[in-house]
């Protein structure tokens, strides 16, 4: 766990008017009220390919043999990586099909790359090596990538991150322009209640995806993981007149090395905070640029929840929105 006592400029890039004005005021807040607490609860990549077989007595004998073979697969995969370590291979079973889960340390690359090629070569040794086991895909949908998941939820995929402070009674009402109670109740009924009745698993929250998304554009992100890394929840609690405030984000999918974070004004935003290029140790960068972003998810959350407390949304964005004339 780490406090952060820095301070950062995080970059953005949106064409949404009014995005940029709405987490600095929540990043106004935040810094009149003290540091933000961060905490990586798992950090690790994950790929599943999905294997056939005759019978599912196949499949559960399958299933066993894998986890006794797990040292030797392990080092199969980290001969194919001088970052990557495997950490788990979390088993799944439907009928005669099986999918494993393999999950990966990769420093301070996303990992994508660095998982599926460990996994091709993992499923060649098992296809060598274990009779009628068969590899339909090396990347199963059980992985999840690019896609919304239970799996991710709850298993984590990239950081699982936390981050979370408490704004003092005069700082919301002076900077925010609300109530702890006024907000929390928007809390509850909104992002809780209000997804929960709209049949949502994933979306506990009022905007996770404005920030991370603006956050992946600058820094050369996979745009495309954006569905699965603004996945998380918002919790709020009154407490005397202060806010406690706090985000989760369960599949936070983000590096500082390979990728579009070669290209130019890309590396030269992730050099802004600090966390350009590999860490030392390797992984560190790539961890503090979870914190930084989970900080400024925290930042976007605590304005607009403020925002519609207070019925300022709609003024806002007519205030501060894109109105281009041709």
């Amino acid at each position: 766990m780490i406090t952060l006592k820095e301070s950062f400029f995080v970059p953005m890039a949106t064409t949404e008017g009014a995005l940029i004005a709405s987490v600095n005021r929540g990043m106004k807040a935040i810094h009149e009220s003290g540091e933000v607490i961060t905490k990586i609860f798992f950090d690790g990549m994950a790929r599943a390919p999905v294997f056939k077989f005759n019978s599912i007595k196949d499949a559960y004998n399958f299933v066993r043999w894998v986890k006794d073979s797990f040292n030797k697969i392990k080092d199969i995969a980290e001969s194919t990586t001088s970052h990557g370590k495997l950490l788990d291979i979390q088993t799944f079973i439907l009928s005669n099909n099986v999918w494993l889960r393999f999950v990966f340390e990769t420093g301070d690359a996303m990992g994508m790359n660095m998982a599926t090629i460990a996994s091709e070569e993992i499923c060649d040794f098992i296809e060598n090596n274990f009779e009628g086991a068969t590899c339909i895909a090396v990347s199963g949908n059980m992985c999840s990538d690019k896609k919304q998941s239970i799996t991710n939820t709850v298993f984590g995929r990239g950081k699982s991150v936390s981050a979370e402070i408490i704004i003092p009674k005069d700082t919301v009402k002076n900077i925010l322009h609300t109530t702890a109670e006024a907000i929390t109740e928007v809390n509850l009924r909104k992002n809780w209640l209000g997804s929960a009745r709209a049949g949502n698993i994933y979306q506990f929250n009022a905007h996770f995806a404005n920030i991370i998304a603006a956050i992946f554009l600058a820094t050369g992100q996979d745009m495309a993981q954006v569905v699965e890394s603004s996945s998380g929840y918002t919790w709020t609690e009154n407490r005397d007149g202060d806010l406690y405030i706090s985000i989760t984000l369960p599949s936070l999918e983000i590096g500082t090395v390979g990728g579009g974070t070669r290209l130019p004004t890309q590396r030269e935003a992730l050099s802004i905070m600090g966390v350009e290029g590999s860490g030392d140790p390797a992984g560190s960068n790539a961890k503090k640029f979870a914190e930084i972003t989970a900080a400024s998810v925290l930042s976007g959350e605590l304005n607009l929840l403020s925002a519609l407390a207070n019925k300022e949304l709609g003024k806002a964005h007519k205030k501060l929105g894109r109105n281009l004339k041709a």
